[in-house]
């Protein structure tokens, strides 16, 4: 069962912060019933991710409520609209907390929603928080299952320079928590092969005109430019790209970007894109054709491609029901597509691949990028 929570509550009646938590948890695990909240971009710049998101956490919950359940309660969602601004996002989330309506949280939003969101209901319930991110997250309760720069971007970006001769980079992002800290990161990276920035800018979320970017970068003799824009500013950002042809000097390269994503962008706009991520439809995995096979079957064959945003949060609902039978300590083994494996927030298992453009599809290049150290420590 489904039902959606608007972005603000009507009777904000909260109890003291203080209250007995531990009889709140009591009656949580008394229950039958397993709620939790599933926060994803309905609306903004990101709420091209948000259709795929919903349908991958249903199909993840029809899954598990068929093998019984977690811990033998029935999974129930409540949908919140995580493309809100971040603090009433929270106050929504501290709302039904207050009012006892969640037992967990199951996140695929930008950061500074996480870093609302955080405070408010880490440590008093589990909250799992899906996507790539910039990692460093450490506070309580709060479980970061997604790829970081150091899995994703160092490997990517190393290979751009190595197989593409990219050394002289533009790095292009919105302005907020994610792009600031990778692309600090990625100026580390980049002068690891002798390479070089040679422009830097931050934009609000939901610039649409990119035209005085697009002045600069023609005029400044990058080889590439690191794409970390969200949802509809990078279709916005691409498509002016590719009309004005500059794929014809300028290679792209993006941490986010998903199938969904190129559809808006355009086959015609997409040459000489690349990405990074754990993710692609285009794995050629039996664990992947699977997923692809009991997806369309469920939704049909005009649904949201799943893409990456849309499948972390179906490996979401497949760590929180996993850890529950977790030894404390011990890696978390995901029974996901990718076949990932977390210890910490900072130490996890993921296979990271490289794809190209292909149209409005991915092509995934044949090696993968790597597998952080982690996956070896877990067996």
């Amino acid at each position: 069962m489904t039902q959606a929570v608007p972005t603000r509550l009507a009777g904000d009646k909260r109890q003291d912060r203080g209250a007995n938590r531990t009889s709140e948890a009591a009656r949580r695990a008394a229950r039958s019933i397993y709620t939790v909240g599933l926060f994803v971009p309905l609306s903004s710049a990101a709420a091209v991710w948000g259709p795929s998101c919903q349908a991958c956490a249903e199909l993840a919950v029809d899954e598990i409520n068929r093998a019984g359940g977690l811990r033998g309660r029935e999974i129930n969602l409540i949908t919140v609209d995580a493309g809100a601004q971040p603090e009433q996002v929270a106050d929504v989330a501290e709302q039904l907390l207050d009012c006892d309506a969640l037992d967990a949280v199951v996140g695929m939003h930008i950061s500074n929603v996480r870093a609302a969101l955080a405070p408010r209901i880490g440590g008093r319930i589990p909250y799992v928080y899906t996507p790539l991110y910039e990692g460093g997250e450490h506070r309580p309760g709060v479980y970061a299952i997604g790829e970081t720069p150091e899995d994703q971007l160092r490997p990517a970006l190393t290979w751009m320079a190595m197989q593409r001769g990219a050394r002289r980079w533009a790095l292009i992002g919105n302005d907020y928590v994610w792009p600031r800290a990778s692309h600090a990161l990625a100026r580390r990276f980049i002068s690891d092969f002798d390479g070089e920035v040679a422009w830097e800018v931050y934009l609000p979320l939901g610039t649409e005109d990119f035209e005085p970017c697009l002045e600069r970068l023609a005029e400044m003799g990058a080889d590439a430019v690191l794409v970390s824009l969200v949802g509809q500013d990078a279709i916005a950002f691409n498509r002016a790209f590719g009309e004005r042809e500059m794929h014809r000097r300028l290679l792209r390269l993006s941490m986010a970007m998903d199938e969904n994503t190129l559809l808006g962008i355009g086959a015609q706009n997409t040459i000489n894109l690349f990405a990074a991520s754990g993710y692609f439809t285009s794995l050629e995995t039996e664990a992947n054709h699977a997923f692809i096979e009991r997806y369309r079957g469920r939704f049909g064959m005009r649904a949201p491609v799943p893409g990456a945003h849309g499948q972390s949060i179906y490996e979401g609902f497949a760590f929180l029901n996993a850890a529950q039978n977790a030894e404390r300590g011990r890696p978390v083994r995901i029974p996901g597509v990718r076949g990932s494996v977390y210890l910490d927030n900072g130490r996890k298992g993921i296979p990271i691949y490289l794809a190209e453009a292909d149209g409005v599809n991915f092509r995934v290049l044949p090696k993968s990028l790597g597998l952080p150290p982690c996956a070896g420590r877990a067996n």
